[in-house]
């Protein structure tokens, strides 16, 4: 492989342990376990607080990174240790833990909204629509017939007003052997464990507490 073009590759032996862009996958105990990954050479250079950017871009940053760091590992330990590391790499880059905790909580809010709403699907109780979940594939019926159908069939007799149908792709090798997504406990979620860490001793920019722990 590295006789041809420029890239280099390392090539190591099959073990448990692998690394795969962000993400570091073990097996223990003959289950996957995942944890997100960051490179050494990493120099976390988060927006700082005196830049010109809208101040929507730190908050995007903040939700997309825990909702990342939630996702990516499978224990909560794992999830309240890297998003630990990341509210310090925030607050060494002049942030303050008076400003991020606002922001911090507002995207666990989000982020656990957006969790409890996928888990229950969409409410449709006062939705005078009728939506059809189809798993496509290329040789099965269409859209356009199954609307059809509907249409000569229930279109006048159900209580809907609309029909809506919502394609979607069947699970991969990927879905199956790769799932990264936390399951929560009952009392377990974003909100619990940021709580938890903005609870710890942090240091602020003026020097008054000691920093985090376990760092």
């Amino acid at each position: 492989m590295n006789i041809f073009g420029n890239l280099k590759w390392k090539i190591k032996t099959p073990s448990f342990p692998s690394t795969f862009l962000d993400l570091k996958i073990t097996i223990k105990e003959g289950k996957i376990h995942t944890t997100t990954y960051q490179k050494p050479l990493n120099l976390y250079l988060y927006i700082p607080p005196l830049s010109t950017h809208p101040h929507s871009c730190i908050k995007g940053l903040i939700i997309g990174k825990i909702l990342s760091y939630w996702n990516q590992n499978s224990t909560p330990e794992d999830f309240t240790e890297i998003t630990t590391l990341f509210i310090q790499r925030l607050i060494d880059r002049g942030n303050t833990i008076q400003q991020l905790t606002p922001i911090l909580q507002t995207a666990a809010l989000t982020i656990d909204n957006k969790l409890s709403t996928s888990k229950r699907g969409k409410n449709t109780e006062n939705d005078d629509t009728l939506y059809i979940h189809w798993e496509h594939h290329p040789t099965d019926i269409s859209k356009n017939t199954i609307r059809k159908v509907y249409n000569n069939t229930l279109r006048n007799i159900d209580n809907f007003t609309n029909m809506r149908i919502a394609m979607s792709r069947p699970k991969n090798l990927r879905d199956i052997l790769c799932k990264t997504e936390l399951r929560s406990i009952e009392g377990n979620n974003v909100s619990n464990f940021l709580t938890q860490i903005l609870c710890q001793p942090t240091n602020d920019i003026t020097g008054t507490t000691p920093p985090l722990q376990n760092l």
